[in-house]
């Protein structure tokens, strides 16, 4: 049984950080309040190397739709804006000569309505994601079971464990599309 119970502990593990990634996957879609997360996916170059705007810039969040950007090199502006410009974003960054001034406009409905097909696509990959993890642990469990190294009722017992552990984790996902799609309707 310890062999079952190690290959459930991993299998937490991972799915606690599927549920994890699926967050900060969700906190960078755009729902019409500005937060410094938007731009985590956004890198500029950095003297020749890709740099996250964060670790060349101070971010700020004035008001609740605009995202101020100060670089610390005044040099940085202009790569800021262009990798801003280039994303996927669809903000036009404005700058004053020191800082460059993100305002997001309103979403209009059509526009939230494909934020929330967005959110529920995403829940879906980190859903199969879960059950990936599943079925994997699954499997380890039957190799023991093969192996003899377990018996068949405490592979029962494991798999059990694993669906429990499974079905939790889904709710999981569930709940925090949930909370996005229901953050994205109401902005």
């Amino acid at each position: 049984m310890a062999g079952i119970e190690e290959i459930i502990s991993g299998m937490e593990g991972k799915m606690s950080k599927t549920v994890d990634a699926l967050r900060s996957d969700l906190a960078s879609l755009r729902a019409g309040r500005a937060t410094p997360a938007l731009l985590d996916k956004i890198t500029v170059d950095y003297y020749g190397v890709p740099t996250p705007i964060n670790q060349v810039a101070t971010v700020s969040i004035p008001e609740p739709r605009t995202i101020v950007i100060q670089p610390w090199e005044k040099k940085m502006l202009n790569a800021i804006g262009k990798a801003i410009m280039t994303s996927d974003l669809g903000i036009n960054p404005n700058s004053d000569g020191s800082v460059i001034r993100l305002i997001l406009p309103q979403l209009t409905e059509e526009r939230r309505k494909e934020l929330v097909k967005k959110v529920g696509k995403k829940a879906e990959e980190y859903r199969v994601i879960v059950r990936n993890l599943r079925r994997d642990a699954n499997d380890a469990v039957k190799k023991l079971e093969k192996a003899k190294e377990i018996t068949e009722d405490d592979s029962k017992k494991g798999i059990e464990k694993i669906q429990k552990l499974t079905d939790k984790q889904i709710k999981a996902v569930d709940a925090v599309a949930a909370a996005k799609e229901e953050e994205v309707m109401t902005l």
